[in-house]
């Protein structure tokens, strides 16, 4: 009844993200400054692909995103148009903003010791996401304990797949590679809807609420 292609964005394009900031976390400050603003852009666009349904009054064309120059370096840019949008909606939306660019480099802030710790977890993370998109796209299947995965994932997370550079070997990478081709084919075969039925949904809600009220669950 939940399930549908909207998982490509919540699992898939979030762990695109999460791919983007463990490449930047990698190279520190040997990526330029406008890669940097690019990788946080992008995840700020894959957030708003979710607007229009949490937030009514938005439209695309409200907020734009660019990475340009501004006070003497490259940042990420905002063109904004908006008229009569609710206040709650409109700080909604800037709070999800600003909470991903803010965190974005929150890795940079760890001693040696503690960076190899959180990269080696986020690698597990951004693997588990993909696998748990993979469940949901091919088998419509949402799968939070992963018994068939747990070696993999304890291996990448205890850095069995990183390098004594503190990278990530070419192994993990094609593991990476081979989990993209396949959400890109689950992609185009997938045989969930574009979006939810809300209109059952919200039946089943309602049947759920009346048979509360009658104290029968």
């Amino acid at each position: 009844m939940f399930l549908s292609c909207r998982a490509i964005n919540s699992f898939g394009g979030y762990a695109g993200q999460q791919l983007r900031r463990l490449e930047n976390a990698l190279a520190h400050d040997a990526y330029p400054a406008k890669v940097k603003e690019r990788h946080i852009m992008g995840s700020c666009e894959n957030a708003m692909l979710s607007f229009p349904e949490r937030y009514r009054s938005f439209d695309p064309a409200q907020i734009r995103l660019s990475v340009g120059e501004a006070e003497g370096r490259p940042q990420e840019l905002a063109d904004i148009a908006m008229e009569k949008v609710p206040l709650r909606a409109f700080t909604g939306m800037l709070g999800e903003l600003t909470e991903i660019t803010r965190n974005y480099d929150k890795i940079h802030h760890r001693n040696k010791k503690k960076d190899d710790a959180h990269l080696n977890k986020h690698a597990m993370h951004l693997v588990r996401l993909y696998l748990m998109c993979l469940d949901i796209l091919e088998r419509e299947e949402i799968v939070t304990y992963r018994e068939v995965d747990h070696d993999l994932l304890m291996d990448i997370r205890s850095g069995c797949y990183q390098s004594a550079d503190h990278t990530f070997s070419t192994e993990f990478y094609d593991l990476l590679n081979n989990l993209e081709k396949r959400l890109e084919y689950a992609r185009q075969n997938t045989s969930l809807p574009e979006t939810p039925n809300l209109a059952r949904i919200e039946a089943f809600q309602m049947e759920v609420n009346e048979r509360v009220v009658r104290n029968e669950i």
